[in-house]
């Protein structure tokens, strides 16, 4: 809220999961929107302040691909193509990547992908 001075944001994106699902909705600016994506920390439930979620009519919804069809998913793919990659490409989406691995390092990157201590994208870089 500091950073937007006062006026929270317009969209969450969690992709933690419960343990921080009450701290992000009070991020959320009026008519704000607030997609799960994610649960890495296990946990599956969370407390709602319906009254908050009432007064700055925030839209809570799921993001998921591993329960659509293959149609479902490929139906997404025109409009990230159009709307999402060329901001990659411009600068204004930048990813966040935590480690490159070599390809031949895979079973190291495997385990540290699984250690779940890092912040980003991993690698593989093929050469």
């Amino acid at each position: 809220m500091e950073a937007t001075d006062g006026k929270g944001v317009d969209l969450v994106i969690n992709t933690v999961g419960g343990s921080v699902f009450s701290h992000s909705m009070s991020c959320l600016g009026f008519q704000g929107r607030f997609a799960v994506v994610g649960y890495v920390d296990g946990v599956l439930e969370a407390k709602v302040d319906l009254e908050h979620l009432h007064a700055k009519r925030i839209k809570v919804f799921g993001v998921s691909n591993k329960l659509r069809t293959m149609a479902q998913r490929a139906a997404a793919i025109p409009g990230f193509s159009a709307q999402v990659l060329p901001a990659f490409g411009t600068g204004q989406l930048k990813p966040l990547l935590d480690r490159v691995f070599a390809f031949n390092d895979l079973p190291q990157a495997k385990a540290y992908m699984e250690a779940n201590q890092h912040v980003g994208k991993i690698v593989l870089a093929v050469k």
